[in-house]
């Protein structure tokens, strides 16, 4: 696997990486499917040092990971623009991370149900008084959209990150010129 080519930027500080991944609200999950890609977003959790989405089994999306487990995940937030007096130089602030791995179904019930708990955590925190009860999970596993809900999980077999960081000073501001 290919690291990442420009080295000034590479983030290897796995915490940062970590605390990317979990403030992070939207990433794009990259298959292949035949001999063309296919890009999805998604919500997603990052717990235990795995990455998680849910969705229903039925679709695209789970058709081509049924027959091509191999999957990057991308996760990019973009900070504003780094200004130059050489337009040449004018830059984007941002960090980004790729999780590659295999995207594997979640069978096990107390897994699904941790993973959805930490999803309500993430995108509606404190919204519910009381933890999410597996047997809500399970019901919710097998009605949601007139069928099945799947519950995947991603290994990390390889992280890349990347990151250009704030320049206050440079950052764009409407009404700014050279």
């Amino acid at each position: 696997m290919d690291g990442v080519r420009y080295k000034v930027r590479e983030v290897l500080d796995k915490s940062k990486i970590e605390a990317f991944l979990q403030q992070a609200r939207i990433g794009h999950l990259g298959m292949v499917d035949g001999q063309l890609p296919y890009v999805v977003p998604l919500n997603f959790v990052w717990t235990n040092g795995k990455l998680y989405f849910h969705g229903a089994t039925g679709g695209r999306r789970n058709q081509v990971m049924s027959a091509n487990a191999e999957v990057c995940f991308t996760v990019c937030e973009e900070y504003g623009t780094i200004t130059d007096p050489v337009p040449a130089k004018t830059d984007t602030a941002y960090m980004s991370v790729i999780v590659f791995g295999k995207a594997e179904p979640v069978a096990d019930l107390d897994e699904a149900t941790h993973m959805l708990q930490e999803m309500i955590h993430k995108y509606v925190p404190g919204y519910y008084k009381r933890p999410l009860p597996k047997q809500h999970v399970d019901k919710y596993r097998s009605a949601v959209f007139g069928g099945p809900v799947q519950v995947y999980r991603i290994d990390p077999q390889h992280i890349t990150a990347k990151e250009n960081p704030i320049e206050e000073e440079k950052m764009f501001k409407p009404g700014l010129t050279v």
